[in-house]
């Protein structure tokens, strides 16, 4: 049983992997168009109004679903119909009274917000993107539903319609607007709105799978799930049926809601690394800029310049949060039934995955960071600034999973602390470097936060679960393995910028040729690392959806070898 419940942890993490890799590229897609068409101004005032929108937004987008995940999960395990039905309707309950006083706070100070970000253009783009907190409370809250089921592709579908809505939509008004020849405040106003539109249709796709599982209960489908998980899921076993316990305090939807707040509050404050430390740069840096002699506009053009490395990073941590996401109810579960030796072999395996991920990341976008600013962008400002920005994929990756799992095992509270720590680390180092290095002091300083982070994160887990003794094929084989990648594309791209030389071509084609080459070869020496060092055991290859090929592929090459 316990194979095949790591096969479907697998599968289901390779489904939400997959699916935000494709959302996170869609998304990707979006800023350059946005930076491309609209200018650095328009991208720089863009990404300064999102930051808050993102820091609010991950209560209802990230703590409130893993609440409502962990629940569900433990009432399933029970066999408590009863009691999935009410965190569902107290997940539903908080998360739209909290998106619709979020929408109100932030619509109403918003003059007050543009204060402190000493810009006055981006009050409108403030109000637009308001909007958009009242849509995504219900998605998210049902996303959080069927997560606990262990059930990945309700989310991952809505993930991918979300963003491909919010892109069109983003576009298309992007498009109109700059040929009306409106302000740049007013063009980003317009691509915030994207983000409403997106999060209407990711909350219609997961009703169109609650409307399926509505149906499939009453077409006599198990109780409390919507078809069985490839694993056997929590229910599908008997054998590993929990004892259903009592409702909190009689299991009225109001005491659920209590419930999920003391969960979701911790989980909230843990999950916003990645935000809080934007909002920190977004509350110093412009005001920085302007102190050392950039005006109101030319300083939100460097900002968007310095937050050109962002979307890339983010594909990396939303492949990392949507991977841990799916670590909470099965950390959970073995928790519950005091599988300590379980926990320490899922704790260590999703470690060196995501840690592995992150490096390998981090190294290769920081030696391509030339060519790959050129490509994207047009022109190789702030490229010292994204390289230091790639760094940021290593600490991040590393600090998401690790607040994951340490939230799993019901230890909310330090990934919390960790985060205190992170953001006024980050504060006093941009108030340090900032004014030396402009731009490329932030980036710098958030490469270290994270990292300070995630260590402080791995510490904790080696505490709890005895980690230590695993952190060398943990921490250093990974280490290891995303320094040969990086050296590997580092060398295709000296190669492939001397033979564009010699040939007379540069530009956005030279740079697109050259990061290709860099990415291709760095793929190909990191799957050979993989197979020769045995970094990922064919175990684990084989829990993959068609990992027995891969696994049989693999030791055929080391035989042939």
């Amino acid at each position: 049983m316990k194979t095949s419940t790591s096969s479907g942890l697998l599968r289901g993490a390779f489904i939400l992997g997959a699916a935000a890799i494709l959302s996170k590229l869609i998304g990707t897609l979006q800023k350059i168009p946005l930076q491309n068409i609209g200018g650095d101004g328009v991208f720089g005032i863009y990404t300064t109004v999102y930051s808050f929108y993102a820091f609010l937004a991950v209560f209802v987008t990230a703590a409130l679903p893993a609440a409502i995940s962990k629940h569900v999960a433990e009432r399933l395990a029970g066999a408590d119909e009863h009691g999935v039905r009410n965190v569902l309707r107290a997940g539903l309950l908080a998360g739209c009274f909290a998106g619709f006083v979020m929408a109100l706070g932030m619509w109403s100070l918003a003059p007050l917000l543009s204060g402190w970000i000493g810009s006055e253009h981006t009050l409108v783009p403030l109000r637009a993107i308001a909007i958009a907190l009242l849509v995504v409370p219900p998605m998210a809250a049902l996303r959080g539903f069927f997560q606990g089921q262990q059930q990945a592709l309700p989310t991952a579908v809505s993930q991918v319609a979300e963003q491909i809505v919010r892109v069109g939509v983003m576009i298309a008004l992007l498009l109109t607007l700059n040929a009306a020849g409106a302000s740049d405040e007013r063009i980003a106003a317009g691509a915030a709105l994207g983000s409403f539109a997106g999060g209407l249709a990711g909350l219609v796709v997961m009703l169109v799978f609650w409307q399926r599982y509505r149906r499939n209960r009453k077409a006599g489908r198990p109780k409390g799930i919507a078809e069985v998980p490839p694993s056997g899921g929590l229910t599908a076993n008997p054998a590993y049926r929990l004892e259903p316990s009592a409702d909190p305090e009689g299991g009225s939807v109001g005491r659920w809601i209590k419930t999920l707040m003391i969960y979701a509050v911790p989980v909230f404050i843990g999950s916003l690394s990645q935000p809080l430390l934007g909002l920190v740069d977004t509350l110093t840096v412009p005001r920085m800029l302007q102190n050392g002699g950039w005006g109101d506009l030319a300083a939100m053009e460097q900002f968007g310049v310095y937050n050109r490395g962002i979307p890339i990073v983010q594909l990396v941590f939303m492949l990392a949060t949507s991977l841990s996401t799916l670590l909470l109810p099965a950390i959970a579960e073995a928790k519950a039934r005091g599988e300590e030796g379980r926990i320490a072999m899922s704790a260590s395996v999703a470690l060196r995955w995501l840690w592995l991920l992150g490096l390998t990341a981090a190294g290769g976008l920081a030696v391509l960071a030339g060519p790959v600013n050129v490509m994207l962008y047009a022109d190789a400002q702030g490229t010292e600034a994204l390289r230091w920005t790639a760094l940021s994929a290593a600490g991040g990756t590393l600090g998401i999973v690790s607040a994951a799992l340490l939230q799993g095992m019901g230890a909310v509270r330090a990934p919390a602390l960790f985060l205190l720590v992170s953001a006024a680390l980050k504060l006093v180092l941009n108030l340090l470097l900032v004014p030396q290095m402009g731009i490329a002091g932030a980036a710098l300083a958030g490469a270290v936060s994270y990292m300070v982070a995630a260590l402080l994160g791995v510490l904790m887990l080696a505490r709890l679960t005895g980690l230590r003794a695993n952190g060398r094929r943990t921490l250093l084989q990974p280490l290891l393995l995303a320094g040969l990648t990086a050296l590997a594309a580092y060398a295709a791209r000296l190669l492939t910028d001397g033979i564009l030389t010699a040939a007379g071509l540069g530009g956005r084609t030279g740079a697109l040729l050259t990061s290709a080459a860099g990415v291709s070869v760095g793929l190909l020496a990191f799957a050979a690392a993989l197979v020769y060092t045995r970094a990922v055991s064919d175990a684990e290859l084989s829990a993959l959806p068609g990992g027995a090929k891969l696994a049989a592929l693999a030791r055929g090459l080391r035989r042939e070898t």
